[in-house]
């Protein structure tokens, strides 16, 4: 095998919480993660010369060691001592810097395909070890799907899939900084945690309504307050018939669950005409066949 091309999917939060700053300076969280069907087109491609190289579609984007990409590829080129070249090309379509893991899935996509590409025989969990020490949503974007993500959000335990439904995502034209926004989420004299248990008893039940009544992000406090962009988008999906409207991770993108796929679509024009956000997709939560 000389080259293989993989889908890199996005993930969105259906409920986030920290529950404090460990000494590390990580901090350890309590999520609900999804997997929906927006993603990077990724190629990995055996060459004849030595060492690393990253193509991609967005000019602004690193080709270095400060791509997540490169770092997954370094990692098990050294590790495994390779002496094959790589070539990666990244086709970018989640957005970025937006909360939704689009760097950490496309280092998933590297490991997973380079493993497949080098037969170096790693299992699931073997890429899990090594995607935690690129970051903490690698573990998740290497297994994809429905999970509870703990410690500092390699811990995953797999939940019950999502009901389907129509997932609307709107990225407005901020960047947002994670590591701003957990320092600023130290400061908070007040913290209203999100129900995570309800986000689980929901899914347990199949019941899409409940799950959606009880997703929160406990950043969104930080983010919408620094964005008040992200409370506007939020407004025009609840009232378009969203049975609930969320910010995705540290932000800014902002995402609904629609019953119905025309509503989620006479949102995503009401958006966009309201200039509230230049990337916006209807799509559906991603759900993943096990063995």
């Amino acid at each position: 095998m000389e080259k293989i091309q993989l889908k890199a999917m996005g993930k969105i939060n259906l409920g986030l919480d920290i529950l404090g700053k460990r000494e590390d300076g990580y901090h350890d969280v309590r999520m609900v993660m999804q997997t929906v069907y927006l993603y990077d087109n990724v190629t990995l491609v055996q060459t004849g010369r030595a060492g690393i190289e990253i193509r991609t579609n967005l000019f602004y984007l690193p080709v270095d060691e400060n791509n997540l990409a490169y770092k997954a590829a370094k990692l098990l080129t050294d590790e495994f001592g390779i002496t094959e070249g790589i070539q990666i090309v990244l086709d970018k379509r989640i957005p970025v810097s937006a909360g939704m893991a689009g760097g950490s899935a496309d280092a998933a996509a590297v490991l997973f395909g380079m493993n497949r590409l080098f037969g170096l025989g790693l299992s699931d969990a073997a890429l899990r070890e090594r995607g935690v020490k690129l970051g903490a949503d690698v573990p998740y974007c290497i297994m994809r799907g429905t999970y509870l993500a703990e410690g500092i959000g390699e811990v995953l335990t797999e939940l019950p899939q999502c009901q389907r439904c129509y997932v609307l995502l709107a990225k407005p034209s901020v960047n947002v900084s994670t590591r701003v926004v957990y320092e600023r989420f130290d400061r908070l004299s007040h913290v209203e945690h999100p129900d995570i248990d309800g986000i689980i008893e929901g899914l347990k039940c199949r019941d899409i309504r409940k799950t959606a009544a009880c997703m929160g992000n406990v950043l969104e406090q930080v983010t919408a307050s620094a964005y008040p962009v992200i409370e506007d988008i939020k407004g025009v999906m609840l009232s378009g018939g969203a049975l609930n409207a969320l910010m995705s991770g540290s932000g800014p993108t902002v995402f609904g669950l629609f019953e119905e796929k025309s509503s989620a679509k006479d949102t995503m024009r009401r958006i966009k005409e309201l200039k509230l956000a230049k990337q916006v997709y209807v799509t559906t939560m991603h759900h993943v066949r096990r063995k």
